[in-house]
């Protein structure tokens, strides 16, 4: 008897590989996105947890706030993406530094 383990894939029909393959897709998403919102959470925390200790420290948490916001779906509203990027712009402007993505 041979030790290597069988690879039932090769067995299956197409259509049963295919569904195989999309539950592990699936599976595989939707640990990812657990893990995200684990890590939002504790960055949040973070951002939360005390007052900012100068304007860049401020402007960075309020970057990720309107980045927060901008993927809500008010966001798709052009005058609210334009306003979301203007006040990126001005923190860049106002601090000297160079635009953010």
């Amino acid at each position: 008897m041979a030790n290597h383990p069988t690879n039932l894939d090769t067995h299956r029909g197409m259509a049963a590989q295919k569904a195989t393959d999309l539950r592990r897709l699936r599976a595989e998403v939707e640990a990812d996105q657990e893990t995200l919102r684990a890590r939002q959470a504790a960055l949040e925390d973070l951002l939360a947890a005390a007052p900012a200790t100068d304007w860049h420290e401020a402007v960075e948490k309020a970057r990720y706030l309107l980045g927060v916001l901008a993927q809500n779906s008010d966001a798709a509203d052009l005058r609210r993406r334009k306003l979301i990027d203007r006040v990126l712009a001005d923190f860049d402007h106002l601090l000297g530094s160079p635009t953010h993505d």
